[in-house]
C-alpha cells in the first residue's frame, strides 16, 4: 500500500491517499480539493473516503469528492460496528475512539500494521478534549484501547508527524497516566 500525505488548509491537516493497484482511498480529505485530487491518477478508482471526525479541517472538500467520484464514506455514521471493511485490495478495521470528538474513530489497517487516526493521538500528545463535544474520560479509555495493539504499528494523525503506539506508550504522557 502506497501512501501520500498531503498537507492542506490554514490548519495544515494531514489528508492520505492510499493507493494498491490504481485503486485508491482518501483519508479526511481536508480542504484542498483541487490540490488532493491532482495526485489520484486519471486511471484510478476511488474507493471510498474515510472519515476520522467530522471537525471542517478534515472535510472540507468531502462533498466534492463524493460528487465526483460517487463512492462511500466510511465515518462514525455509517459504520455503526467495529467491524472489518473491504473495499477492493484494502481491508481495515474501523476502532471507535471518541475523546477528541463523540464521533472519533481510527482505521486500522492491520495487514499494513498502520492506523489513522485523526486528532485522537500524536506525536507525543492527544487531540483537544476542550471543544465541544470533547470528552477526557472518553479519550483515557480510547488510549487503554489503543495501547492494546502491537508497539510497531505506525499511527498517522491528522496533523503533524506519524509515530508509532510503542513510542508512545514510552514517551506520551497521557498513554501513563
Amino acid at each position: 500500500m502506497n501512501i501520500k500525505i498531503i498537507e492542506n488548509g490554514e490548519l495544515r491537516e494531514n489528508c492520505y491517499l492510499l493507493e494498491k493497484d490504481n485503486n485508491y482511498l482518501i483519508i479526511d480529505p481536508g480542504s484542498e480539493f483541487e490540490k488532493i485530487d491532482s495526485y489520484i491518477n486519471k486511471d484510478g478508482k476511488v474507493l471510498g473516503i474515510l472519515i476520522t471526525h467530522r471537525h471542517f479541517d478534515h472535510i472540507g472538500a468531502l462533498s466534492s469528492f463524493v460528487e465526483k467520484y460517487r463512492c462511500p464514506v466510511y465515518d462514525k455514521m455509517s459504520t455503526t460496528d467495529e467491524e472489518t471493511y473491504k473495499p477492493g485490495p484494502f481491508t481495515f478495521n474501523v476502532i471507535f475512539t471518541p475523546g477528541h470528538t463523540p464521533d472519533s474513530i481510527t482505521f486500522y489497517f492491520f495487514k499494513d500494521n498502520k492506523m489513522f487516526d485523526g486528532d485522537f493521538v500524536f506525536e507525543g500528545n492527544i487531540g483537544r478534549c476542550d471543544l465541544e463535544g470533547g470528552d477526557m474520560n472518553e479519550m483515557m479509555k480510547s488510549i487503554e484501547k489503543i495501547k492494546k495493539y502491537p508497539d510497531n504499528v505506525t499511527l498517522y494523525p491528522g496533523h503533524g508527524e506519524f509515530t508509532k503506539i510503542g513510542h508512545e506508550k514510552m514517551r506520551n504522557f497521557f498513554f501513563n497516566k
